[in-house]
């Protein structure tokens, strides 16, 4: 990300965030995938080349957006929680801007809007909410796994980037993709900042969710009919470290008007709860 001096904020973005990291190693496939250029409040950036679809993947709009809100926050505010709109599909190798607002600047709390557009067309909009740390009560409820680790199995979905990942899902899963519950983490450290780090939580947790969407009673499959996000919500709740494995549960919580909910949480292996998600999608099924 190009370093610049105007407005308050990372200074101009992540490069200065990651320190001795970035000095020491090469950037992480995360941190290459936000190197934005900056003119104030206005970043922009050229996506790669698809791995596998020629549709931009909506975990990775949704990454960059929250790291162009981000680089506008000051340092002791990290990422609380994002809600995203897929106005409409994007594409690969072609340049998208994103204009960050700046809502809103508390002591506690910091706000902003993001609007992602390619052509002058809105792709994404975006609120992203930054919070200080504060301490007080750690609660989570505990749950039993849907899929322990020792009885998944390696798996490669045809995903972009899924070099940057291992995933581990049920032996039943032959989809092309990665159907929830399933286990995943880096290959590779990402940078010790909690921006960055949340940017890669934000590409992998759309993952999941649109498989997950379906009724229970329809049974995935290839020629199933049109389907893409709709919105997608997640809430950060403690700090995330990537090249750990954890857990992603997700579980259908409604479906109709061709819509379907889906609710889950990103646990870690040691059962502490990282951050809940929530995405709605659209499926329009063949012959439905």
């Amino acid at each position: 990300m190009a370093r610049s001096t105007s407005g308050k904020g990372r200074d101009g973005g992540l490069n200065q965030a990651v320190g001795s990291v970035s000095r020491v190693s090469a950037p992480s496939w995360i941190k290459t995938l936000l190197a934005f250029e900056r003119d104030g409040d206005v970043f922009c950036i050229r996506e790669p080349e698809p791995n596998t679809i020629e549709r931009l993947f909506g975990g990775l709009i949704a990454a960059q957006s929250l790291g162009a809100a981000g680089a506008t926050v000051d340092d002791d505010k990290v990422p609380q929680s994002l809600h995203a709109y897929f106005v409409r599909d994007g594409r690969y190798d072609t340049d998208v801007e994103f204009r960050v607002t700046r809502i809103r600047d508390g002591r506690a709390f910091a706000t902003r809007q993001v609007s992602a557009s390619q052509d002058g067309k809105v792709i994404l909009e975006m609120i992203a909410s930054f919070h200080a740390p504060e301490s007080g009560v750690d609660w989570q409820p505990r749950t039993e796994p849907r899929l322990e680790f020792d009885a998944a199995v390696p798996k490669n979905p045809e995903i972009d980037f899924s070099d940057a990942f291992e995933v581990r899902t049920r032996t039943s899963d032959d989809s092309e993709f990665a159907v929830p519950p399933f286990w995943i983490r880096t290959r590779e450290p990402v940078e010790d900042d909690p921006l960055i780090r949340a940017c890669a939580l934000t590409y992998l947790s759309d993952l999941g969710p649109v498989p997950t969407a379906l009724p229970p009673t329809v049974p995935l499959r290839p020629d199933l009919g049109f389907a893409t996000s709709l919105d997608h919500s997640i809430w950060f709740h403690r700090p995330f470290r990537p090249d750990i494995w954890h857990r992603y549960e997700l579980r259908a919580a409604n479906h109709n008007d061709s819509r379907g909910l889906t609710t889950g949480s990103l646990i870690d292996e040691t059962g502490t709860l990282i951050a809940s998600v929530c995405q709605e999608a659209l499926w329009r099924l063949e012959n439905s």
